[in-house]
Formats: structure tokens, C-alpha cells, sequence
């Protein structure tokens, strides 16, 4: 691969932040699976309608946060595409109009599957992307916050009738807390206050009152069964449970073995992120069949090895570049 074209893809990839993708991709095909009993009538068009709409929305957020920070990142983060200049603003501009482009265009599609409800939700989870771009990174609460709603809208996306209702509500759970925990580990300011932490846990348990009483109600109604009963509350739940358990000693294990607390907040989300597999698969597991799972679990290594490949990418290409000299002065 020539290396002036190897490095124009490596910016790019870096740009979207691609090596993580596919825990986006594995959210939404969790969910798609969920909502149909019969995975064969699925389809291969539904199913890249909405591997697209995935890699669309991230690539998006990515993006569209680089550019937003690029005058910030000339001090802090130099070596990122667009402050080190590997990338132009009018090229970072289109990637990012193209990937949100991209993922509308495989909303409307969706449309013949699930009615206009999916494409609703998809322009809200554009939308509150954008915002925490723009706006909620800068709030502590609201955007953590909202980093947990964007991956329950997404998960949203394929099976607008919630037919799970647990697994979407689990990655918003999880994605606010964990992003909570490594933002108090890594240490970044504004520091977190013990109000912060009042209005994520608070904002969390109203999120979740708020879909739990509204879901329960509606299926109540419509099947004339029980509250609970209508809940879906069943011994299926029992493998996510057991993967959230999991996750809390992987979590603590975590910061005991990493050298500082920057680091433990580090290896946290990383982790974190790519834990986003195992509850898909576990759910998956649970409410539909141990094949399915295994095809969504086989994600997670695929995502970490991109990770992996891209950090030896980048060094790699830091190397073959010509060293630039100063004249002593």
C-alpha cells in the first residue's frame, strides 16, 4: 500500500474513530434481531440498512467533534488528524456530512419495515449527537447524560416498539455511568461535584421511571396483562444480569492493576465500550438463539483488534515519515 494513501486512510479512520465502530453495529443488530422472532425473514437490505445507519450516526459524532475542537486540540491533542493538518477542514466537512447522510438515507429505507417511527428516531439521535457536540461535553451532567441517550435512541432505531425493553435501557445505564467513572478517573475539568453526580444518577433514574411507567402502561392496555407481567420480567434476564454483574469486577480489577487513576479511566472506557458486545450478545442469547449471539459476539475481538491495528498503523506511519530538522540556533 503505497504510503501517501495509507495515510490518508489512516487520517480518515482516526477522524471517524472507525476502530470502535462496531459496537454501534452490534447495538443495532442486537436490536434488530430482538424484534424479529424469526431472524431468516430479517433480509440482507434491512440488515445493512442498518449496519449503515450505525456507522453513519458514530462516524458523524466523531467528526463532527473534531471539528468543533480543532482549535482546542492544536494544544492538547496536535497529533490528530485535522490540527495536524493530515486532514483538511472542507475534506473533514464532507466525510462528516456524508456519514450523517448516509445514515438518514438508510433511515428513510428502514421506513418500510418499521413506519416513520424509525426515521423519527433517527433524526432525534442526530440530533442529540449534534448536541453534545456542540454544547453537552461542555455541561458534565447533561452531556454525560446524553452520551447514555444517544446509545438508547440508536438501539431505539431498528425496533421502535421496544420489544426488549431492558437492552436499550441497559446500554443507557451503562454508558452514562461508565462515562461518569472514567471521567472522574481521568480527572478532566471542570471536576466532577457531588451535584454532577445527583443530576446523572437523578436524570438516569428518571429516564428510566419515565420509559419503564410509559412502555408498561402501553403494553398493559394493549394486552390486558399485568403491570409487571406486561414489564417483561422474566428468568431471560438473568444472562444480562449477569454480564452487568461481570462487568462491575472487570471494572474494579481495572483500576486496582492500572498505574494511575488517568489510566484506569483510560482502560475503563475502552472496556466499557467494547462490553456494549457482551450485553447485545447476552440479550440475544436470552431472546432469541446461542447462533445469533455468537455472530454479534464475534465483534468483540473484531473491535479490538482494530483498535490495536490502528495504534500500530499510526506508529507505523509516524515512522515511515522523513524526519524534519531544525537549524540550532
Amino acid at each position: 500500500m503505497p504510503a501517501g494513501f495509507s495515510q490518508r486512510l489512516l487520517s480518515v479512520l482516526q477522524l471517524t474513530r472507525m476502530a470502535l465502530v462496531f459496537t454501534a453495529i452490534a447495538d443495532g443488530m442486537a436490536a434488530l434481531l430482538l424484534s424479529e422472532p424469526d431472524p431468516t425473514q430479517i433480509g440482507t437490505r434491512r440488515l445493512i440498512s442498518v449496519i449503515t445507519i450505525s456507522v453513519g450516526l458514530y462516524g458523524y459524532g466523531m467528526s463532527l467533534n473534531d471539528i468543533i475542537d480543532r482549535r482546542r486540540d492544536r494544544q492538547i491533542a496536535a497529533h490528530r488528524p485535522l490540527p495536524s493538518g493530515r486532514i483538511g477542514l472542507i475534506a473533514a466537512h464532507v466525510i462528516c456530512v456524508i456519514l450523517g447522510t448516509a445514515a438518514v438515507l438508510a433511515g428513510v429505507y428502514l421506513t418500510r419495515f418499521n413506519g416513520v417511527m424509525s426515521l423519527v428516531l433517527l433524526i432525534w439521535t442526530l440530533s442529540l449527537i449534534t448536541f453534545y457536540d456542540f454544547a453537552g461535553k461542555y455541561l458534565v451532567a447533561p452531556g454525560l447524560l446524553t452520551l447514555g441517550l444517544i446509545r438508547f435512541f440508536h438501539a431505539t432505531i431498528p425496533a421502535p416498539q421496544l420489544p426488549v425493553l431492558w437492552h436499550p435501557l441497559l446500554l443507557l445505564n451503562h454508558v452514562a455511568i461508565l462515562s461518569t467513572v472514567a471521567y472522574l478517573w481521568e480527572e478532566k475539568r471542570p471536576a466532577l461535584t457531588r451535584g454532577h453526580w445527583f443530576s446523572v444518577l437523578g436524570g438516569l433514574a428518571l429516564a428510566d421511571v419515565t420509559c419503564i411507567v410509559l412502555v408498561g402502561m402501553k403494553r398493559h392496555e394493549r394486552l390486558g396483562v399485568g403491570f409487571i407481567q406486561s414489564l417483561g420480567i422474566t428468568p431471560e434476564l438473568r444472562i444480562p444480569a449477569a454480564a452487568a454483574a461481570l462487568f462491575v469486577l472487570l471494572a474494579i480489577a481495572i483500576r486496582y492493576r492500572s498505574s494511575d487513576t488517568r489510566a484506569a479511566g483510560r482502560n475503563l472506557m475502552l472496556a466499557g465500550l467494547l462490553w456494549l458486545i457482551v450485553y447485545d450478545a447476552s440479550f440475544v442469547a436470552s431472546y432469541r438463539n446461542w447462533l445469533s449471539a455468537v455472530a454479534i459476539l464475534t465483534l468483540l475481538p473484531v473491535s479490538y483488534l482494530s483498535v490495536m491495528l490502528m495504534r500500530w498503523w499510526a506508529k507505523l506511519v509516524l515512522l515511515s515519515q522523513k524526519p524534519e530538522y531544525q537549524r540550532a540556533r
